[in-house]
């Protein structure tokens, strides 16, 4: 009787201990992951030597399929789904979209997510069924403004990928960066030129993810970012001339942000 009091015991914690294991497994490892976006993303440019996406390759074993380039904005996502579908089509788990900041600067109007009309449709609630008016929303698709944009980029998206995961990560906060007199961008306190602030277009991807049952990672607000302050150049290229661009340090702290994000997300379904 003590033997096998032994025996399951014994199996019990040998049990315990491998499905232990198997909760740590991060449900990312070893996928393949599309990142589209901005020069944050970009591989080529110079505002650190690794990206936040080389970290997670570095600890979860993600392959990286990375498009974003510098300058781009939330128009040239189409352009990036249509480049990873010809050049990887179906070979990926899934499609993070890390852009928006080159929009605000631009000051690329809101704008609205829908275009409301009343139309005609068939309803009946405890009644027989029969002809009613009701308004209804169709999504606005335009590349002038901000919403529009967005509108197109997700409907493309889950259409070409619709069983994959795509998530949408917030800019972060932004302060000064002075390429040259061509191109000088202010901090983030000042509105843009089409009399908006950044805070604004930060709430419309939180607003997108609702709206297109995408997630949405806040790396505006989790990531702890705030080139604002003095005490946060440290995370960025160069106090004088640009807190926009995070540097390795920087970049680690968005890694580590989405790790443990992305932890509680699926990765495939």
């Amino acid at each position: 009787m003590r033997q096998r009091l032994l025996i399951i015991f014994v199996t019990a914690l040998f049990c315990g201990a491998v499905h232990a294991q198997n909760a740590l497994v991060h449900p990312w490892m070893n996928k393949r992951v599309a990142y589209f976006g901005d020069s944050i993303t970009d591989p080529k440019n110079n505002g650190s030597k690794v990206k936040y996406w080389n970290f997670l390759q570095d600890w979860l074993g993600i392959t990286p399929y990375v498009y974003g380039i510098s300058g781009r904005q939330w128009n040239d996502i189409p352009n990036q789904t249509d480049k990873l579908k010809a050049q990887h089509g179906d070979e990926v788990d899934a499609i993070m979209i890390f852009i928006g900041t080159n929009d605000f600067n631009d000051g690329v109007p809101i704008g609205e997510w829908y275009d409301i009309q009343e139309e005609e449709v068939m309803a009946g609630i405890h009644e027989t069924k029969h002809i009613v008016t009701r308004k209804r929303m169709h999504p606005i698709m335009t590349t002038d403004t901000y919403k529009g944009r967005i509108n197109i980029a997700l409907d493309k998206l889950k259409r070409a990928y619709p069983t994959k995961q795509i998530i949408l990560l917030t800019p972060i906060h932004r302060a000064g960066f002075y390429a040259n007199d061509k191109n000088w961008q202010p901090t983030e306190d000042y509105y843009n030129r089409c009399g908006e602030p950044l805070q604004r277009y930060i709430d419309a991807v939180k607003e997108a993810g609702n709206i297109w049952a995408v997630p949405v990672i806040d790396l505006h607000a989790l990531s702890g970012l705030f080139p604002l302050m003095d005490e946060h150049v440290q995370y960025f290229k160069d106090g004088a001339i640009d807190r926009l661009h995070p540097n390795d340090k920087g970049h680690e702290r968005i890694a580590r942000t989405l790790y443990y994000q992305l932890s509680v997300l699926p990765c495939t379904f």
